[in-house]
């Protein structure tokens, strides 16, 4: 079986392995930088996020600066569970 056939389901998108490559070698994103890098819609950029957070690859924080709010994402210290399902 090809490597790329056991991957999570979670990472068939191309979006959501880019998330998660950002995120590597980044320390925090925010929603801007990735809705710019990837060119995606509020909604659907949302949507990657959520289903990332949901599976806890990733972390979301809120904080406002001024009356701005602004969405970072981190990511979680990889347990070996989550390498696993990589």
């Amino acid at each position: 079986m090809h490597p790329a056939n056991e991957l999570n389901k979670a990472f068939e998108s191309r979006i959501r392995l880019g998330i998660m490559s950002l995120l590597m070698v980044n320390d925090w994103v925010d929603f801007a930088t990735f809705k710019e890098t990837f060119d995606l819609t509020d909604g659907n950029l949302a949507s990657h996020l959520s289903a990332l957070e949901k599976i806890e690859f990733i972390q979301i924080r809120k904080i406002f600066i001024g009356k701005n709010q602004i969405l970072l994402m981190q990511p979680p210290k990889l347990e070996k569970r989550h390498l696993e399902t990589i």
